[in-house]
């Protein structure tokens, strides 16, 4: 294969990693990177010198971990073997996410499982290109957005059911008024979700939840709401079915007894 004189990013927009696909180079051949850009050589899947954004000649000066490796003699033009990856350090904050089933979550208040679906988006960085292209790129020539998002959808699948939970369980905030805690609970996920990105060398920039929503006609979510309703209820007129036995309609003088001193029937836990 013909030595290649320049080598320069042709991967098009909305890639994170790219391989130049030919390996064929000499300490003459010409490198540009790009503004935002980093490029990585590699030899024998060895990630070996890092190039930030500029124009170099590969001689034996700039490729120092390529030359030891391949003793690569100093002067003259010397061709040798190596892959060229380069990888895009812009922000992209744009990122669509969002849960493609219900997930169940359990009430706190009520103890009742209720399906959820929650969407929004998230921004990332490539903070470090060595570590995401050994740790997760691996030998795909081209890395976009489908491969980020695919890779980890099951991370935030995971993450976003439980971190749910445990927000839920320790602030004690009921399904249906988790809409008015979004932006508490994205700080939450993002916090949550920060090292599994991090162990790739990726930033986590951001992690936003724009909605959380239930299915109306779930029987679980129509048992909540009209334990609600009736809850409410209750409190509009004064009635607190803790403090009245509903077999003999007599006072309870104990808060909290679970079963009427004079008729011993148990008694209704309020919701």
């Amino acid at each position: 294969m013909a030595i290649v004189d320049v080598v320069k990013y042709n991967g098009g927009s909305g890639v994170y990693a790219w391989k130049y696909p030919s390996d064929s180079l000499s300490t003459w051949t010409q490198l540009i990177v790009n503004e935002a850009q980093e490029a990585l050589l590699f030899r024998d899947g060895i990630p070996l010198d890092l190039f930030p954004s500029g124009k170099y000649i590969l001689d034996t000066d700039n490729i120092p971990l390529l030359t030891g490796v391949t003793k690569l003699p100093f002067g003259g033009r010397t061709p040798f073997s190596a892959e060229v990856w380069f990888v895009n350090k812009t922000y992209a904050l744009d990122i669509k996410w969002g849960t493609p089933a219900p997930i169940q979550i359990q009430d706190p208040r009520y103890g009742l499982f209720v399906p959820l679906r929650a969407n929004g988006q998230f921004g990332i960085r490539i903070a470090d290109s060595k570590k995401f292209l050994v740790k997760l790129v691996g030998t795909t020539p081209i890395f976009d957005r489908a491969h980020l998002v695919k890779h980890f959808r099951g991370v935030y699948m995971t993450k976003v059911k439980d971190a749910l939970s445990s927000y839920l369980v320790h602030r004690k905030v009921g399904i249906l008024e988790i809409n008015a805690y979004l932006e508490e609970i994205s700080e939450h996920l993002q916090e949550r979700i920060r090292p599994s990105f991090d162990e790739y060398g990726i930033e986590l920039v951001n992690f936003y939840v724009y909605d959380i929503s239930v299915p109306e006609d779930d029987p679980a979510v129509r048992k909540l709401k009209n334990a609600l309703a009736r809850k409410a209820e209750r409190e509009i007129i004064g009635y607190d079915p803790r403090l009245i036995c509903t077999t003999c309609a007599k006072q309870i003088p104990v808060e909290g007894a679970k079963y009427c001193p004079w008729c011993g029937s148990p008694l209704e836990e309020a919701l």
